[in-house]
């Protein structure tokens, strides 16, 4: 028979992720029938979530919505799993590893022991006269030594192997815990997740849960392949992913994004500048003041006499914490209850949404006037009221105005009279600040609100403080989800941040994948993307006299090509691994494929120096360049031969070109290829088995009194 928890307890699977720069939103479905209280509890959530990023709508459901959702942790025993019995054979090969090292410890003594053995003659008198050495003697304890130390080194041999079997064993345990997936727990308690959820309808309904973890990071990779003699190929976009979130992603759609998870999304707001007199912010939605008759809500408490003051470990608000005023702040010691107040200095402070006809939930620290008071003064730094006169103290609520201390009923125990030191002693008036009250998301969170209780200070028993809980195994998942981000990169990567620039792309994952929450790198084929190749054949014969083959791909999609490692296949073998730039939207980029043997090229130069002018005073360097090409595939390519022309700044010096080439088109962008100043192209194109031959050059005049700056000027 079902219990009722068990009737709205849901199962969910995790059906998608989009993993951002750092961190990831996970989407989870949960189907099953709404209770008729519209309670439903979904477990199995991560300990890594961050609580305020969970979400939920409803798929299908004819009628159905959400009203509310929380995260809370629940704990339960833990059953046997793989890491428990890693856990037990490492404990297990511990002691076999203490036993063995006790065994080798006690060998290594006997050794000492019998290696210290050696004859020790009797003490001879003086007027004793000398014996004979026992030679046969000293001979047997030497083969007794010897023969007990082989014994024993034989046993010590063993157990050092043993030893080392041990620690081998052992290591290989340890390797296995630390490869263990993150979504197994470390402890004998296993505490997880669970959204609660308020739903408002009946029927059958399909949810989808939203929440976002960190310790997930991801960079491109690509793989091109290409066949010699095509002019297209096929680009794989892959993506290396590692994620430590502490949940193994299990058939899941994949999507990458270049995003920051974190970014900010609040809109600035531009506030209105006015000439004259100072007119106060707007109160705040969600503040209103208190209702009347809650200032004599612990009159009765007081009056009883003192009571005894609760454990330093009682829990404020249910976070197993005492707190100090200050919401959220940890105490230091116990909290003693308030003093009463002293005669004239007005009643307790008043309280938020406390019992006995508060209407609604008022935010933590916002006070009001007492009945019959005047309208709440402006609010102080910290939560301190401000002075209003003789009667003002610290320690009483914020915006309490002064009033005249309420009639004690009777048979009340009158107070006891308080020091000038006591809590209640003036304090420096600091300066106040204008406006309302200014309320915070927690403190507008009423859900999230506790009631303090009458054992709290006198600042805040009684109203209404965000619940700060205090939980170190979540902080503690959280730190070792985000230690993912550490790893090193593989060769060529780069984060995706610093690549997409200044836009964001997403990138969705054509099938379904799995990712172990091991914190190690794991490859997943994103999509085929197009482009468009083209084979080149590229030759500096000034500089090296080979022909190398280059691929030029270009970009043919909407989406930018994020840098990163690309894997070069040709003809099926695996030729290299190099980075690709970043692309944009029809950018283009050279990917070298290597020296081309079957196409060979030739240069030869030749220099004539003249003089010219009137007066001979203009010495001319007469450059010739003869470039040779010869083919000796099956088919025709293109081939582009780069040059080198001097290049001047002086006005003086004159340069002219005698060919037929022609200077490379800059292109700033970024990613593209950058020519130095005075590169000149040929574009050659060769048929199958063809020749072809190039001729240029230039002419250099110099006045007499100068030279060509760097290396000879013949050359």
């Amino acid at each position: 028979m079902r219990t009722e928890r068990d009737q709205s307890c849901w199962a969910s699977a995790l059906d998608a992720v989009v993993v951002y720069a750092q961190g990831a939103l996970c989407s989870r479905l949960a189907r099953g029938t709404v209770p008729p209280d519209g309670r439903v509890r979904v477990p199995g959530l991560p300990r890594s979530l961050d609580p305020g990023s969970l979400r939920a709508r409803v798929v299908r459901g004819s009628g159905v919505r959400v009203t509310e959702v929380r995260a809370e942790v629940d704990a339960e025993p833990l059953g046997a799993d793989e890491r428990d019995g890693l856990r037990r054979e490492g404990e297990r090969l511990d002691d076999l590893w203490a036993a063995a090292d006790g065994r080798r410890g006690r060998q290594l003594a006997l050794i000492e022991e019998i290696t210290a053995l050696h004859p020790v003659p009797p003490a001879r008198k003086r007027e004793d006269p000398h014996r004979r050495t026992p030679v046969d003697a000293w001979l047997e304890l030497a083969d007794f030594v010897d023969e007990r130390l082989a014994a024993l080194h034989a046993r010590l041999a063993e157990t050092e192997e043993e030893l080392r079997r041990i620690e081998h064993e052992r290591d290989v345990v340890e390797d296995g815990l630390a490869r263990a997936s993150t979504d197994a727990p470390s402890a004998h308690v296993q505490t997880t997740v669970s959204a609660v959820l308020t739903l408002d309808g009946s029927g059958d309904a399909e949810l989808e849960l939203e929440y976002g973890v960190p310790g997930a990071v991801w960079v491109p990779a690509y793989r091109l392949t290409h066949r010699q003699g095509d002019d297209g190929g096929r680009l794989v976009l892959r993506a290396s992913v590692a994620q430590r979130t502490g949940e193994d992603w299990s058939g899941v759609r994949v999507a990458l994004a270049t995003a920051d998870l974190r970014r900010r999304t609040d809109l600035p707001k531009l506030r209105s500048m006015r000439i004259g007199r100072r007119q106060p912010a707007p109160a705040p939605s969600g503040w209103r003041e208190p209702p009347a008759g809650l200032a004599d809500l612990f009159a009765g408490y007081d009056a009883a006499g003192p009571h005894r003051a609760p454990a330093a470990g009682a829990m404020a608000g249910g976070t197993g914490r005492a707190f100090s005023a200050v919401a959220g702040a940890p105490a230091a010691g116990p909290v003693p209850p308030p003093p009463p107040a002293p005669q004239g200095y007005g009643g307790p402070p008043p309280v938020l949404g406390a019992p006995g006809g508060a209407e609604g939930a008022f935010p933590a620290g916002f006070g009001g006037g007492t009945p019959g008071t005047a309208p709440p003064a402006p609010a102080r730094p910290g939560g301190a009221p401000p002075r209003t006169g003789a009667g003002a103290r610290t320690g009483r609520s914020l915006a309490a105005p002064a009033a005249k201390a309420p009639a004690a009923p009777a048979g009340a125990v009158p107070p006891p009279p308080q020091s000038a030191a006591g809590p209640w002693a003036p304090a420096p008036e600091p300066a106040a600040v204008a406006g309302p009250p200014q309320p915070s998301g927690a403190e507008l969170d009423y859900a999230a609100l506790v009631l303090s209780g009458p054992g709290e200070e006198g600042g805040r028993r009684g109203r209404l403080f965000p619940e700060a809980p205090f939980d170190p195994v979540a902080t503690e998942y959280r730190r070792r989800a985000e230690a993912v981000a550490a790893l090193p990169l593989p060769a060529h990567a780069v984060r995706p941040r610093e690549s997409a620039g200044s836009f964001d792309h997403r990138f969705d994952a054509a099938a379904r994948a799995d990712i172990p929450s091991d914190g190690t790198w794991h490859t997943v084929t994103v999509a085929e993307v197009p482009v468009g190749l083209r084979t080149e054949y590229l030759c500096v014969p000034s500089v090296e006299q080979t022909v190398y083959a280059t691929l030029v791909l270009s970009n043919a999609t909407d989406q930018a090509l994020l840098a990163g490692p690309v894997e070069v296949t040709v003809d099926d073998d695996f030729l290299l691994s190099t980075a690709l730039p970043t692309l944009a939207p029809g950018g283009e980029s050279r990917v070298g494929l290597g020296p081309a043997e079957s196409i060979r090229v030739t240069r030869r130069t030749n220099l004539r120096e003249s003089t010219a002018g009137l007066r001979n005073n203009i010495t001319v360097l007469d450059h010739r360049v003869h470039v040779e090409l010869a083919n000796g595939l099956a088919r025709p390519v293109t081939v582009e031969v780069r040059e080198q022309v001097p290049v001047t700044s002086e006005p003086d010096v004159r340069i002219e070109e005698r060919a037929d080439w022609r200077a490379p088109e800059q292109d700033h962008d970024a990613g593209a290829e950058q020519h130095a100043p005075g590169t000149r192209l040929w574009r050659v194109d060769l048929p199958a088995g063809g020749t072809a031959g190039l001729h240029g050059g230039y002419e250099i005049r110099i006045p007499a009194g100068k030279a060509l700056v760097g290396g000879d000027r013949r050359s």
